[in-house]
Order: C-alpha cells, then structure tokens, then sequence
C-alpha cells in the first residue's frame, strides 16, 4: 500500500514515465569508490555490472542480471526518451547507463540531491538514514556477501538474494522521492537534472600535451625553489628540521598555541602570521627558504594534473558538480576533482583552466555575474543609494575609495585607491573587522596599518548605515529563531523566517537550515551573547553579519541557477563555477549564443524586483580562454 503522498507527488512532478533504477556493480577491497573515484571506477577495464533493479511508475519493480548484451536488450526496451531516470546517486548509475549502455533518458531525478537540500545534517544522506527517518522500510545487508565476487561466480540462489536485495533499494528510493518530492520545488528538481547532466553526459574536453607540459613545469619549480635555497625536500617537510634551519640563520622560530593542547606549536602554516612574515623577510635567504618550503609541501597542483591526464585518457571530462553542496544552497565540486577552484594566478597561472577545452568546431562562452553578493546586499538591506549606482553603472569602487580618501574627483582616484575601496566594497559587508581587514589586504601584497584599518572601515559603515542596520536585524533574528518568536528580515517578501524550523525559506523554496541553533551561556556578566548551530564539523558560531552573509549567498545562488536554466532552454549548460555559467556552442554560434548567455544573465526572477545585476562575458577554445 502506497503511504500518503507518495503517487500524488510523482504525478505532480513529472507526468512522463518514472523510472526507478539501482545497478549493483562488481567491487573488492582495491576496486570500489572507497578507493576510487566515479569516473575512475565506471571507465575502468575491472568494472563489471553484476545486475539491475528497475520500476517503472508505480509497477512491481523487476531484477535482471546478463551479459553485457543480454543487459543491453533488456534496457534498450524501455521508452528512455519519454521518461525521467530516478536512483539514489544518479551521478553513479546514470552515468553507467550513458557510459556503458548509451541509453539518455530525458530527465535525471536523484533523491541523495534532494535530501542534501531537505537535510541539513540530522539525517544524512545515505539510502539507510533516510528509509529510517522515513519508515519506508530497512535498507538490506546482502552486498556485504557479494565482495569479490563476479557475476558469474554467484550461484542462482545467491545471484536471487542479490536481486531482492536491490529490488529493496529501488523500492525505498521510490517511496522517499515520493514523500520528499511532494514538496520539493519543480524548479529545483530541473536545476539538479542540470548538473547531474554535466556530469552523465560529458561535453568537454582536455589538453593532454598542455597537461603534460604543466605537470614538468610544476615539478621544475619545485626543483628550482629547493635549488635558489640551497636545501633539499627532506629538510623542508619536517617541522624539526625547518625550524633548525631557521635558527642557523638567526630568525626567531614563529610559533602559536595548539587550540587543542593549549601548548606552543610551530606557526608553519602558510595562513599563520608568523609563516607570512617569513616569507616577506628582509633577509632573502630567509624568504627563499620559506618560498621553498611553501611550494614543495602542497601537491595539490600535480595531484589533480596527474589526475587530468589520466581522465584524458580514458575519455572526455565528467564535470561534477554537487548540487546543494553548501549550507548556503551553493553548488561545490566533487568526485576529486573541484573544478570550483582552478587557480587563476601564480607561476604557472591557468594553465589547468586552459587545459579544459571544447571539442572540435566548438567554443566555450562563460559568462559571469558581476559583484552579485554585494548587489543582493545592497538590494536586500534598502541601500538605495548603493542599489542605484550598481543599477547606473557606476564605478563603486571608485565612490568608495572617494569617501574613503576625501576626493571629490573620481578621475583623481589612484589605482591603489581604487583597489581599497573594492576590497572595502566586497569586504566589509558582513562586519569585518580592521585585522582580517588587514590581512585581506595582505594577501594582494597591500600593506595598511591597524589606524588606518579601523578609519576605513568606519568610513563604510558611516557610508551605508542601512547595512549595518540589516546586521543588527539579523542578529535579531538568530535570537527570535532561538525564542521561537516570528520575524522578518531585509526586503518584504523575499525571504521567510521560520522559527517552527530554526530556518529561513529562500526564495527557491528551499530552508536554509539552522539545526540545534542555540544560545551559549555567558560568561562574563554585559558579554555579548554568542550563538551556534550544528554542522558537518560540529557546532560553528552565527551572528547577525554571518547570517546576512549567508542569506546574500544564498539569495545569488538562487538568482544564477534559474538564470542557468534559462540559458539551458538554447545551449548546453557544461559548467558552472561560483557566479558563472559556461556553455559549449558551435563556432559559429558564437556570437547569437553570445548575446543570449547575456541576455540571460541579466533577467531576474518576478521575486528579484530591482536586483542591480550585470554581467561580462568571455568567449575561446579553452574555458582559460573566457576570462
């Protein structure tokens, strides 16, 4: 018997045909995604499918098991271009029915997305936490019997025990779709069929020569900062032996307090104070040697080279993009490689952006979405002087860096002027304080003084008082979520407080969730009351800044993924990083997909009424090209 909601919703969401699937796959001890990555484990020569579970609406759900051809045939006969592919991590199993069957049926549904949005972390994800939280039934343990063994090592009465065993998961899976999906938003299910789709159906390609050639430079480097420094690797990855070194050159050995021991430890961390001062040192020694030791201890970027290279291999490029990977309802990167994060500056730049190429007779566009959070929070908090200037197109940075500096020209604006008040603009938004503000300074090789600091950050808040006045509001708002009190904060009507919930409703549909969101007791009597919640990592501290940085973010992802869709509506979405969105489109294409990326990316959704949004885009062979 169907439990409440569940036909319903399935009608509701998708009225084509709805099929469920979970293929069980050969794996042992080496050779599974505990060890492996998606891609890496599908395209392997070892991967084998044992056997698969299918359902088809709400029919009895069928387990067949083959030969590859005797698989083939079996799937071949369902209508895949009229009908949506529903599966716990589809990213896995429609990516085997692309990769290894050819078969792309219209629509990619996952309920492991849409529980990554429903749920913070009170659940989790697994099909197991889920049936359990649900009480749509117990999720089986028969695979444990199956590790190691081939298809065709199975006897009949074990291959029988593995069928009703994912016959089992096909069934959970399509209750909990049916039960989470009954109020899940239609919009969001498209978004994540988009980038599950980035994935299944890869487009792009890479540059193996450039990898290679990036891969020998990188290792090069390396070699030459060990070499100008006149030391060895060994000396430089042991804390012991680095901090030896220091004191042969008379530099006092920087050190800070173990948060967990309480005890002095070394500050060797390329984010630790004292560790920067190193590098930026008067004594070039000094700063050669802490140079090498910075560039020799990451591998990160042979790693994922090296990773490149062997995806290359093996095919085009799988991107994977984890949808709701963030609190905030952002998307991140996924299967090891976090295509969110290519470098864009240093020694070798983006070399590994430009190794991300379109296929023959074909271009990358990526268009992005110019200042969007600090739009939102000037939108948002009824800034209307900064809302007006972002929607004329002023130059902000330049007004700021005018109030700043007390010019009354803005063609009087200095480059370095100009560079403070767009770290002002993009900075302080969230109440940042003179230190950080400092050290953001810092990292652009900006020196500013503490006074000076404080002044301009003074000046900000002098500037757009409306701002802060959102801070304040918010921070109201993490007390009434706590008291159970309704609430409002920023603009009427955009965002909905829900303190039944401990969470806020996006525009999307969606609850940004705030999970054991409580008040930790004071200290110290007139101390400020400091608030925390749970997350992945434990308990981390909210206030009213953080939230409204939070709720900006929130706000730009949920402007950019319907942008994203619109665009999807003409050309193939391949990417999206942060507040960009990429598109592969024929050469000749290029300018009227162009123009339309654009027009895209500047419409707004009827919610985002006087939201100042721009955008830039860039066109090339390599997606390194765009910028």
């Amino acid at each position: 018997m169907a439990r409440e909601g569940e036909e319903g919703a399935v009608e509701e969401i998708q009225v084509m045909d709805l099929i469920t699937l979970d293929f069980e796959t050969y794996y042992d001890k080496d050779f599974s995604l505990r060890k492996l990555t998606t891609e890496e484990y599908i395209r392997s020569l070892e991967f084998e499918v044992i056997g698969v579970g299918v359902k088809v609406n709400n029919g009895p759900t069928e387990w067949a098991s083959g030969t590859h051809e005797q698989m083939k045939r079996y799937l071949d006969d369902f209508d895949w271009e009229n009908s949506s592919l529903l599966c716990h991590n589809t990213m896995f199993d429609g990516a085997i029915l692309n990769w290894i069957y050819d078969i792309r049926p219209c629509v990619y549904l996952d309920t492991l997305c849409i529980a990554r949005a429903v749920h913070g972390v009170e659940v989790g994800g697994s099909l197991k936490a889920l049936a359990t939280q649900y009480g749509v039934g117990e999720k089986g343990t028969a695979v444990a019997d199956a590790v190691g063994v081939h298809r065709w090592e199975f006897t009949d009465e074990a291959l029988d025990l593995y069928g009703d065993y994912c016959i089992n998961d096909v069934e959970l899976t399509y209750k909990l779709f049916g039960l989470m999906g009954n109020a899940f938003p239609r919009t969001e299910l498209k978004i994540i069929d988009l980038t599950l789709r980035m994935f299944i159906e890869p487009i792009l390609e890479l540059d193996v020569p450039l990898l290679t050639e990036h891969l020998e430079d990188t290792k090069n480097l390396k070699g030459q900062l060990l070499t100008d420094a006149g030391v060895t690797k060994k000396d430089l990855m042991s804390n012991e032996k680095f901090a030896g070194l220091l004191e042969d050159l008379g530099v006092m050995v920087p050190t800070k307090v173990s948060p967990i021991t309480g005890k002095d430890i070394f500050a060797f961390a390329k984010t630790d104070q004292g560790f920067i001062d190193l590098l930026n040192h008067d004594d070039i020694t000094v700063h050669m040697l802490a140079n090498a030791r910075l560039g020799n201890k990451s591998t990160l970027e042979e790693t994922r080279t090296q990773r490149f290279i062997s995806i290359a291999e093996r095919g085009g490029l799988p991107v994977p993009i984890k949808y709701y990977a963030a609190h905030t309802g952002r998307f991140g990167g996924d299967d090891k490689i976090n295509l969110q994060n290519l470098p864009s500056r240093g020694v070798n730049g983006k070399k590994l952006k430009c190794s991300v190429v379109a296929p023959q007779g074909h271009v990358v566009i990526d268009c992005d979405s110019s200042q969007i959070e600090a739009r939102v929070l000037a939108w948002l908090a009824g800034q209307d002087d900064l809302t007006r200037a972002f929607a004329e197109g002023k130059d902000v940075y330049k007004q700021m860096a005018m109030s700043i500096y007390n010019v009354e020209d803005e063609e009087a604006i200095t480059k370095p002027q100009r560079f403070v008040g767009k770290t002002t603009i993009l900075g302080c938004g969230y109440g940042m304080g003179a230190n950080r503000f400092v050290d953001q300074l810092k990292t652009f090789d900006f020196e500013m003084g503490i006074d000076e600091a404080r002044r301009v950050i003074k000046v900000y808040r002098e500037t757009y008082f409306h701002i802060v006045r959102l801070w304040s509001d918010a921070g109201f708002t993490i007390k009434n979520l706590v008291d159970g009190n309704v609430t409002e904060i920023g603009r009427e009507g955009v965002l909905k407080v829900c303190p039944e919930l401990s969470a806020i409703e996006l525009p999307s549909g969606l609850l940004m969730r705030y999970d054991e969101l409580q008040c930790n007791p004071v200290e110290v009597e007139n101390e400020r009351p400091e608030y925390t919640y749970k997350t992945r990592k434990g308990r981390t501290r909210i206030y009213g800044g953080k939230l409204i940085e939070n709720v900006c973010q929130a706000i730009a992802r949920c402007v950019i993924a319907e942008q994203m869709l619109k665009i999807s509506k003409q050309y193939k979405v391949v990417l999206t990083v942060h507040d960009s969105v990429a598109c592969c489109v024929l050469a000749e294409q290029e300018v009227e997909a162009r123009a339309y990326m654009e027009e895209c990316m500047r419409w707004l959704p009827v919610w985002a009424k006087g939201l100042p949004i721009d955008c830039e885009s860039g066109t090339g062979k390599a997606y390194g090209d765009c910028e």
